[in-house]
C-alpha cells in the first residue's frame, strides 16, 4: 500500500515505521481450523467488533478487519451454498417495506 493510503472507511494506513506490515498474522490460519473452531473464532470476532471500532487503535482496527476478512472468507469458501434468508435479500427487503406500508 502506498504511504498515506486510507483503508475503506477512512482508516489511515499507519504503516509508517512498519516495514514488515502484513508479514505476520494474528491467530491460526483459518484454513487449519476445523468447522467448530472456525465458528467459535467468527462468533468471538463479531462479538468484539463494536468495541474495537469504538475504542481500538487504528492498528487494532486494521488487524481486526484483516482477521475478520480471513475468517469470513474461509467460511464462505467452505459454505458456497449456505442458506440465505429471504428477508436478507433486496427483494425480501422490498416486500417487507411494502407490507409495512
Amino acid at each position: 500500500m502506498p504511504l498515506g493510503y486510507r483503508l475503506p472507511g477512512g482508516y489511515p494506513d499507519g504503516t509508517e515505521g512498519h516495514d514488515e506490515w502484513g508479514t505476520t498474522m494474528n491467530g491460526v490460519d483459518p484454513v487449519r481450523l476445523d468447522d467448530q473452531q472456525l465458528m467459535k473464532e467468527l462468533e468471538t470476532i463479531h462479538r468484539t467488533r463494536h468495541d474495537t471500532l469504538l475504542y481500538g487503535s487504528n492498528d487494532a482496527l486494521r488487524a481486526h478487519n484483516m482477521r475478520m476478512a480471513q475468517l469470513e472468507g474461509e467460511y464462505l469458501r467452505r459454505n458456497p451454498r449456505r442458506p440465505v434468508a429471504a428477508g436478507r435479500t433486496r427483494q425480501g427487503a422490498r416486500c417487507r417495506k411494502l407490507a409495512e406500508s
